[in-house]
């Protein structure tokens, strides 16, 4: 777990009577359920978040004491309040079942699907952003984002292993929902890789946090990109993940079909990809990377 999470599921576990087995009887669940570590410590988060507001466990509180928590959570309306208020309903759900407790009974909201469109950047912003940082070991971090469409934690988790310069793919290993895949690189972000390990010598991970023990942090990656973008005139609100949504345009509107970008990010539903499709064309041709296409000669 990341260092304020575990500090807040400690908290809930020496100041709340019974949460430490509530806490490994979720774990346990989450697990053989097949979700990911992220999921658990998004839940275990809101959850202990909870708990330490009550200094009681969610299974123990009525009606009308969630429903004053959750809307304490809502009035923050904020869009980090967003993010943890799901997890608080998910996470709630989720124990509820494990308990053997019917979640309807507390009732919890159902939540509406976010149907705005995700930020793009255009090809000259893409450029910019990724001239930005001042050292090549950011630079890469953002081609990666970019030219392989990455999921924060995905590249975290990159071992240099997991490079494979003959056939100019790296492996994506237990990306959501558990699934492996290949991404191309292309030879753009061939060439920073390696020039980016023969400078920087990290060791396991491809991105190593500070004490070479673990992976770039998440706080880390996302401070990367916060810092990048300030150097850039790019107005749009940028993160993480805006990389991840600009990787899948620029395929598409380079004539990629929908079935392979969706192959290509990992995604169970093609619902999900279709979020993309501006313009649908028809026919396939081999992957490839987007960074090849930015920089091609006219």
């Amino acid at each position: 777990m990341k260092q304020q999470e575990t500090t807040l599921v400690q908290r809930a576990c020496a100041k709340v009577a019974g949460f430490k087995a509530l806490h490994k009887r979720l774990e346990k669940k989450i697990i053989v359920s097949g979700k990911s570590l992220s999921t658990l410590n998004n839940y275990m988060r809101c959850i202990a978040h909870l708990s330490l507001y009550f200094k009681s466990l969610p299974t123990d509180l009525d009606l009308e004491q969630i429903e004053e928590y959750l809307l304490s959570v809502k009035k923050e309306n904020k869009t980090p309040s967003e993010s943890f208020f799901k997890h608080t309903v998910y996470g709630l759900r989720f124990l509820f079942r494990c308990e053997g407790l019917d979640d309807c009974a507390i009732r919890l909201p159902h939540l509406k699907r976010d149907n705005k469109l995700p930020v793009v950047l255009g090809r000259s912003e893409m450029k910019e952003l990724l001239k930005a940082p001042v050292l090549l070991k950011h630079r890469v971090l953002i081609g990666l984002l970019y030219g392989c469409g990455l999921r924060c934690q995905e590249a975290r988790s990159l071992l240099i292993k997991d490079l494979d310069f003959e056939r100019n793919m790296i492996h994506v290993r237990q990306g959501k929902g558990r699934k492996d895949r290949y991404v191309p690189i292309g030879t753009h972000l061939s060439r920073g890789l390696k020039s980016y390990l023969q400078a920087e010598h990290p060791h396991k991970w491809l991105f190593n946090g500070k004490d070479h023990h673990e992976g770039f942090s998440q706080k880390g990656v996302q401070w990367v990109v916060r810092e990048s973008t300030k150097k850039t005139s790019i107005q749009k609100h940028v993160t993480v993940h805006t990389l991840r949504h600009t990787y899948a345009t620029h395929l598409l509107e380079d004539g990629l079909d929908i079935v392979s970008i969706k192959e290509l990010l990992g995604h169970a539903h093609i619902q999900t990809t279709m979020v993309y499709l501006h313009v649908a064309k028809a026919g396939r041709q081999a992957p490839f990377s987007p960074l090849d296409r930015l920089y091609q000669k006219i």
